[in-house]
């Protein structure tokens, strides 16, 4: 048992696998696919070796893991999992399903290109692929947040009853040693509480049905339901992150800004790449160059007003795009210009994981190739 916080050393991958070891979810439901598999491994090593107790549930396929996570958390586990790329896309059956049952469920994504062609590296296309599906979505930037994220989005889901992913880009982090804090596991355990669900499939003296059909004089409000839960994380996130701040020393908020202060230029990112984007701001304003860099770390909800707070007023907007999007704007590019109403510039940069340098980001601040289109593709 850990008795105090720690300084170690672990991949994004294995932070995750704590941060799960020390949540000692009831039920876990695990099949394995590139980059997502360490954290499984590293967390079953805990369970073989008496640290957890979690069920771990071996299956057959990503919609098999997500179908027996569904059922465990309707019988009132609390449970977990993780996957990637092909593996959300086989799951994308019943991730909406999770949510219309209003079923906590806390998944690790290791971001992956998505085919075709294979492609096992990362980039954001398997998230933006199930950001309709009624999740929350939280974006981590190196292993520290990887393992804070799990934490706060376990106890977010279960207060707002609606399933959430912890995301960590593919490789770039799952498979990246770096120093990280470990909190202690009373810290942990006085933080997430013990999870009681409010209905359950299990309780006999109050039989119920969980997923029934739903027909046009009730589909719609059912519907209705998943968006108001949505809409109240705003809230909830805020007061998560607050709780997680007193125990950790970290307070995370929606987005972090990072030197926007009189930025003429600000790059928009999520993910890994906002680590290189902080790197060139500090060179380019050691030069005397006005850039900034602004990281969305809740996706889904979106939060549309606080960017809008922080760059109404920043006169060139850029916007990182790790995936694809085909016959309409780009999909985090699409968000940014809904929350400022006005045009911004995008990029798409780094599919099926292709390198990006700083030197990169030196070019889309400087605005050379991106032209008058107000969009480029940094290939």
């Amino acid at each position: 048992m850990l008795n105090k916080n720690k300084k170690v050393a672990l991949t994004g991958g294995f932070a995750v696998g704590e941060a799960i070891n020390q949540i000692n979810p009831d039920v876990m439901a695990v099949y394995p696919i590139t980059p997502q598999t360490p954290i499984v491994e590293y967390f079953s090593k805990k369970v073989v070796d008496g640290k957890a107790d979690t069920e771990i549930i071996q299956v057959e396929s990503e919609h098999s893991a997500m179908s027996a996570c569904i059922g465990a958390s309707a019988a009132g586990a609390r449970t977990m999992t993780a996957s990637a790329s092909q593996g959300i896309m086989y799951m994308m059956e019943v991730l909406p399903v999770a949510s219309a049952m209003r079923l906590p469920i806390v998944m690790a994504v290791a971001n992956r290109a998505i085919s075709g062609p294979i492609n096992i590296h990362c980039d954001h296309s398997d998230a933006m692929a199930m950001r309709d599906t009624g999740w929350i979505q939280i974006f981590s930037e190196n292993a520290q947040e990887a393992y804070d994220n799990t934490l706060i989005v376990m106890k977010l889901a279960e207060k707002v009853l609606l399933p959430a992913t912890v995301n960590l880009d593919g490789f770039i982090l799952s498979h990246s040693v770096e120093n990280l804090e470990i909190l202690a596991d009373g810290k942990i355990y006085d933080f997430i509480g013990e999870y009681q669900a409010s209905q359950q499939l299990l309780d006999f003296k109050n039989p119920k049905t969980f997923g029934p059909v739903a027909l046009p004089d009730s589909y719609f409000e059912f519907r209705k339901q998943i968006y108001d839960a949505m809409e109240k994380v705003r809230d909830e996130f805020n007061k998560v992150t607050k709780d997680f701040g007193k125990i950790s020393g970290r307070e995370y908020q929606k987005i972090e800004t990072y030197k926007i202060d009189e930025a003429e230029t600000v790059i928009v990112a999520i993910g890994s790449t906002c680590g290189t984007i902080k790197s060139v701001v500090d060179k380019m304003r050691a030069q005397g160059k006005r850039v900034g860099l602004l990281k969305i770390r809740l996706f889904r909800p979106f939060p549309y007003i606080e960017v809008k707070k922080v760059l109404e007023k920043i006169k060139r907007v850029v916007v990182m795009d790790r995936n694809l999007a085909f016959g309409t704007q780009q999909i985090l590019a699409g968000e940014i210009q809904k929350s400022l109403e006005r045009e911004v510039e995008s990029v798409v940069y780094g599919l099926g994981g292709r390198d990006i340098y700083e030197k990169d980001i030196e070019r889309i601040f400087l605005g050379k190739e991106i032209g008058d289109k107000g969009q480029f593709f940094l290939m």
